[in-house]
């Protein structure tokens, strides 16, 4: 596990958005590269679907060959299929819909209106299966091991749809969750939690804004996981978090590359 993360600020979010583009595009191609396939868990909100619109953007982004890429989600809204809000409508519409993705290997989490309908707990167990019967044996986890697990920082410090203090962030067993009561709405989600997202090879948090300033300090002063999820995600190899100057602003210079 690695547990120094790594910070890299950028002046601003759409050059932070361009940046981190043209860092997964490199990923993912050196991953079908060595592995044939590569498999990346995507993240919503602005600075999630700002990294989607700048790879849509991006000349770079025929170099991923889009058949051999599955894409999974940390999180989603449990509302019906193709609302607005779900994670998976809104990165349709800033990348999916735009590149040769096979569909067979787009995850999406299950909606409200689907088999399971108002059952989340179902949902969730569900897409557990889901991702455990993508687990290869060498992963050693009921997950398969993403390549790159991308999460927004709310700034509450939640990643995915785990917030501080709630059930969610104390789960040691399961990999995905049914979430209710949850502070930002809709109150109803589905969510991978921390031992899920650990198993990716490489955890990348986002966090752009001054509204998200405190909670980067937070999650890398050493508050505990529970009162600050964003503390608790880390991946295997690496750890990296991609800031805007606002967002990096109550961080010590020492701390961080500046771009």
């Amino acid at each position: 596990m690695s547990d120094t993360p790594q910070l890299v600020v950028h002046r601003d979010k759409k050059l932070m958005a361009e940046a981190a583009a043209a860092r997964l595009i490199t990923k993912i191609v050196d991953a079908q590269a060595s592995r044939d396939s590569a498999s990346v868990v995507l993240t919503g909100g602005r600075n999630g679907n700002g990294l989607l619109a700048a790879l849509a953007a991006s000349p770079a982004r025929d170099a991923i060959d889009w058949g051999r890429l599955d894409l999974w989600w940390g999180d989603e809204r449990y509302l019906p299929e193709g609302d607005p809000e779900r994670n998976v409508t809104q990165a349709r519409e800033a990348l999916l819909d735009a590149v040769p993705l096979a569909p067979e290997r787009v995850h999406a989490m299950p909606a409200s209106d689907g088999p399971h309908g108002t059952d989340v707990e179902a949902a969730a167990e569900a897409y557990a299966r889901e991702l455990a019967g993508a687990a290869l044996p060498e992963n050693h986890a009921e997950v398969p091991s993403f390549d790159v697990l991308l999460l927004g920082v709310g700034p509450d410090t939640h990643v995915a749809s785990l917030f501080p203090e709630h059930p969610g962030v104390r789960e040691t067993e399961r990999t995905v969750i049914g979430v209710h009561g949850s502070p930002k709405p809709p109150p109803v989600r589905v969510s991978l939690t921390l031992p899920a997202i650990r198993a990716a090879r490489e955890v990348w948090l986002l966090a752009a804004g001054e509204d998200k300033a405190n909670a980067v300090a937070m999650a890398l002063a050493g508050t505990g996981e529970i009162q600050a999820p964003a503390a608790g995600a880390r991946g295997r190899s690496r750890t990296l978090w991609l800031l805007d100057e606002p967002a990096a602003s109550q961080l010590p210079k020492s701390l961080y590359e500046a771009h």
